[in-house]
């Protein structure tokens, strides 16, 4: 993938480099910013290098930590570099806070960069080494080039850098990109090539991101939809601004923080629903919309399920009077307003008694600022049922913020709960951080795995919800908050209180009204359940079905992870299916079926399509059906004897046995290596 076309490959330095300007205003404005902040630091500029090498532990760690960052600029720092070698530089990828993590350079400039210490595990903020591209860019969360003298230290003014910081898919800087060289090869072009290489890395961070949000792509000219310059932003399903990239920023005229109070409604002058009905023909079509300051762009737009199954805020919507969004190229705001779309809650109530009772309870409290604590196994869907009050609620156009207490470490739940001030602890990013708490102001709040909380955090959260103010780490003054609050947990409150793990004084703020999920086990909607996450998995393949003996099966099972292990295993099945389009057994996992024959103690008949289908001699063996054989070793033998038969014939035998040559390459490993061809 090439990074820039118009640039192109740079010149082998073979003459006298290019000199650069002189700075300009800003820049020179941004370099003195950064050597006063050196002499605060106590930077010494005859200082020498710090030779010293980290501890393989410590380097582990920070390539742990930075591990999305890593995967993501790897292959761009391998393209990068082969637009500038033989220029006698090298290529960095630095943490948040300055230390290299990954280098790659000319042979001729790696000797001069280990006098440098520019070196993984090394050190480059502004702190450590005054003045520098890369410390500078951090502080600044913007590109620069620093050449020569402009290094605060004199032993890297032999240097020329440029460098770019890198915004992950939430506006935070997660890391930089640098291209270091001689001063003598400084080219102008390297801090353009360095900036589109930045963008390239965020993009791919960012398409990775917001699975489950619609995501608009986007530009005045439609030739520049799907290029690096195009801008992309992401929205709940009912319209909330999640995030955008820089591009996006840009053509929007607002930064990522001024972007948290808008809507998509307020953005684009039409509400959300009505794009889903612009695009429910092609989403591969562009189309123009009307930005909120007065410009027209083409877009394209990708609306992905919200959940399991997919949400109905997802389907087109009809409008009052019957009329419905132009299919015309524009869309204007002058459309009739939209009536709500189904609740989600009924969206929920897919026949189950137990699960109609818990909807019909949560109807009668939706608005009446009462808390709500849901209880049930782990997969059982108490993410889906907190995000549907959300959306039934008066609230559903604010934003809905889920917290899990459980996947946050412990040292930094508070700070992501409450947020915090620009230089409240170590490590804490320059303008600081808002709160989740803060962030779900006006909307909902939901607090999952509750019974993981800290116990000193449950009294910060008790004042807030009592005294609705948030007071962030560090700041002098409390912000006020407006928000309803959905709990959630897998353990016994009760249980925890009486061992001194919960505050009791907490529990009765946040169980308003108490409810408990079912396992899927103990549902009698089972089968609608099954179809319904088959239907959002398809994605326009609704002639994928289910096998009546496949539903028997699954119908048998235990399920202990819940609705998560059923859509993780169908997500599995839609893609080993053939084009028959029929799940089977055979296109099952085989630890699951191994695990129902071993539940079962005996071998299962969910392989019907395979024994059916081999001969009589075969089917009537007494090695395959003997008692305690498991299934495993059923399927192995059937397929061997066909092997055997058809001469290693891959292709007849699974003609014979019914099943796809795929389903016996699977295999592959657990046969007799002299059986295939």
């Amino acid at each position: 993938m090439p990074i820039v076309e118009s640039v192109g490959r740079f010149p082998a330095q073979t003459g006298v480099a290019s000199q650069p300007a002189a700075p300009d205003h800003h820049v020179a404005e941004v370099l003195d910013k950064a050597n006063r902040r050196s002499q605060t630091y106590g930077v010494s500029v005859h200082e020498e290098p710090d030779y010293t090498s980290p501890s393989r532990g410590h380097m582990s760690r920070a390539k742990d930590e930075n591990r999305f960052l890593f995967q993501h600029a790897a292959p761009i720092m391998e393209t990068l570099y082969g637009q500038i070698a033989n220029t006698h530089s090298m290529v960095l990828l630095t943490s948040a806070q300055g230390m290299v993590l990954h280098s790659l350079g000319d042979n001729d400039f790696l000797e001069k960069a280990s006098r440098v210490a520019l070196v993984p595990g090394t050190d480059w903020s502004e702190k450590t080494k005054g003045t520098n591209a890369i410390g500078t860019a951090l502080s600044e969360e913007e590109a620069i080039t620093v050449h020569g003298n402009q290094h605060y230290m004199s032993a890297n003014q032999s240097l020329t850098c440029s460098c770019s910081p890198i915004f992950d898919p939430h506006g935070q800087v997660i890391g930089a990109l640098d291209v270091t060289g001689d001063h003598r090869s400084y080219h102008q072009h390297t801090l353009a090539l360095v900036r589109m290489s930045a963008q390239l890395i965020e993009n791919h961070m960012f398409a990775g991101s917001f699975p489950k949000a619609v995501r608009l792509h986007f530009h005045s000219r439609p030739e520049f939809l799907g290029t690096l310059v195009e801008g992309i932003a992401v929205f709940s399903p009912e319209g909330r601004f999640i995030s955008a990239n820089r591009s996006a920023q840009f053509q929007l005229g607002l930064s990522h923080h001024a972007l948290q109070a808008h809507t998509f409604s307020s953005l684009f002058n039409l509400p959300i629903s009505a794009l889903f009905e612009l695009f429910s023909g092609s989403a591969s079509i562009p189309r123009q919309l009307g930005m909120h300051n007065g410009v027209s762009v083409w877009c394209r737009t990708e609306i992905k399920p919200a959940g399991p199954w997919s949400h109905p805020s997802l389907a087109p919507v009809e409008q009052e009077g019957g009329a419905t969004p132009s299919s015309a190229r524009t869309a204007t705001p002058t459309q009739s307003r939209c009536k709500p779309h189904l609740s989600s809650l009924q969206y929920l109530d897919t026949g189950d008694a137990q699960i109609k009772s818990v909807i019909q309870k949560l109807r009668r409290i939706v608005d009446r600022d009462i808390p709500v604590m849901i209880l049930g196994e782990t997969g059982t869907g108490k993410d889906l049922l907190a995000q549907a009050i959300h959306n039934d609620s008066a609230r559903a156009r604010m934003p809905f913020v889920a917290v899990n207490c459980a996947s946050i470490p412990e040292t930094l739940i508070e700070a992501e709960l409450f947020g915090y001030e620009e230089g409240a602890f170590t490590g804490a990013r320059k303008k600081g951080a808002i709160g989740k708490i803060v962030q779900a102001d006006g909307g909902t709040l939901f607090l999952d795995e509750i019974g993981d909380m800290p116990r000193h955090l449950q009294a910060r959260l008790l004042r807030v919800l009592q005294e609705r103010k948030v007071s962030p780490l560090g700041a002098r003054k409390d912000v006020e908050v407006d928000v309803t609050v959905v709990c959630a947990t897998h353990k016994n409150i009760r249980e925890m209180i009486s061992r001194g793990e919960f505050r009791e004084d907490l529990y009765y703020r946040l169980n308003g009204l108490v409810v408990r999920l079912p396992a899927l086990r103990e549902r009698t909607d089972f089968e609608v359940v099954v179809k319904k996450v088959l239907k959002s998995l398809c994605e326009g393949e609704p002639h994928i079905t289910i096998s009546s003996d496949v539903m028997t099966l699954l119908a048998s099972y235990h399920w202990p992870g819940n609705l998560r292990q059923l859509h993780n295993l169908l997500r599995t099945a839609v893609v080993m299916v053939d084009t028959d389009g029929v799940i089977d057994a055979e296109h099952l996992p085989d630890d699951f079926l191994e695990e129902l024959s071993i539940a079962n103690n005996a071998p299962l008949a969910v392989e019907a399509s395979v024994i059916a289908s081999a001969p009589v001699a075969i089917a009537n063996s007494e090695d395959v059906f003997s008692d305690g054989v498991r299934l495993q070793d059923v399927t192995l033998n059937t397929m061997a004897q066909m092997l055997r038969i058809h001469r290693g014939n891959v292709s007849a035998a699974a003609k014979a046995l019914g099943v796809s040559r795929n389903t016996i390459y699977r295999k592959k490993n657990l046969l007799p290596p002299d059986l295939l061809n």
